[in-house]
């Protein structure tokens, strides 16, 4: 008997790879299958969008917190922007996200929220005053 997707996500997506490398295409389950591919495209979109978050908080507070500045921080804005740029490699479709205003009202929203939380401050800029080639290049500090 098939394991069903609600049971068990790893077991059915076990069988139905299975089904599919063999042929049994009239076996699959379609409509879950299908649901699956969504959400990897939407999986990939989320860690482009996180990552984001993290590099733009912490260029916020580079720039609002000049006294706080640290190694730590430095570090964090390098590895985020690696990790974005590898992962725009690897996905190139999302290089789309980054000329869409409304992601990146979204993401800049979110960078705002967080930074507030992590500083106390407030008066952050409410649009991005960065331009995306300045927030990837790795010379760039506000």
């Amino acid at each position: 008997m098939p394991t069903s997707y609600e049971s068990d996500v790893v077991a059915w997506a076990d069988e139905q790879a299975a089904l599919l490398r063999a042929g049994r295409l009239s076996d699959i389950d379609i409509v879950h299958i299908a649901e699956e591919i969504e959400d990897v495209g939407r999986s990939e979109r989320r860690e482009l969008a996180s990552r984001m978050v993290v590099l733009l908080t912490h260029l916020l507070k580079w720039q609002f917190q000049p006294g706080r500045r640290g190694s730590s921080w430095q570090r964090t804005i390098k590895e985020q922007r690696r990790a974005i740029a590898a992962h725009l490699r690897d996905v190139p479709s999302l290089k789309g996200a980054l000329s869409n205003p409304n992601w990146w009202e979204s993401i800049w929203a979110d960078a705002i929220a967080r930074a507030l939380d992590e500083t106390g401050l407030e008066g952050f800029p409410e649009d991005c005053p960065w331009s995306v080639e300045q927030v990837l290049d790795p010379t760039f500090y506000p």
